[in-house]
């Protein structure tokens, strides 16, 4: 027995839930380049040139917020609305309250917690990106690259 679901057949919501599933992988997937981006600038600035953890994570971020948005406007989001100064300017004023939150949340499990070592360090910066990241993921949908 076969089931055909080609997209002329589908129903408006089954439609809409697959559009936001496509939307959540490639958000995903330039949201996973951007954290590996995080990653890579922190590890090399904290544990590789001893600077300041909060400098760091901040660098680190605005770094890779810097590539996201190339590939969310390029990539995941390029059937939205065509690039402006106001979305523009709206990506990196949320982008920068994801940053405060990020870097918040670090400054609590970095300082608050006293994780500092390289494994410690980089726990606590993974949680703190996935959680600033869920706040990402709804106000770039909803405000930045809206349709």
């Amino acid at each position: 027995m076969s089931v055909n679901v080609s997209e002329d057949r589908l129903t408006v919501p089954a439609r809409s839930v697959r559009r936001l599933i496509l939307e959540a992988v490639k958000f995903g997937a330039v949201g996973g380049s951007g954290v590996l981006v995080n990653f890579l600038f922190f590890n090399l600035l904290l544990h590789g040139l001893g600077w300041r953890a909060m400098t760091a994570t901040v660098l680190s971020s605005l770094i890779a917020m810097g590539s996201n948005y190339l590939g969310f406007r390029y990539f995941t989001y390029r059937d939205r609305a065509s690039r402006t100064p106001h979305q523009i300017a709206l990506f990196f004023v949320f982008s920068a309250i994801g940053i405060a939150m990020e870097s918040g949340l670090f400054y609590i499990g970095y300082h608050g917690l006293g994780l500092h070592g390289p494994v410690e360090s980089n726990e606590v910066k993974g949680v703190s990106i996935v959680l600033a990241s869920a706040f990402r993921f709804l106000v770039y949908r909803t405000w930045v690259f809206r349709h």
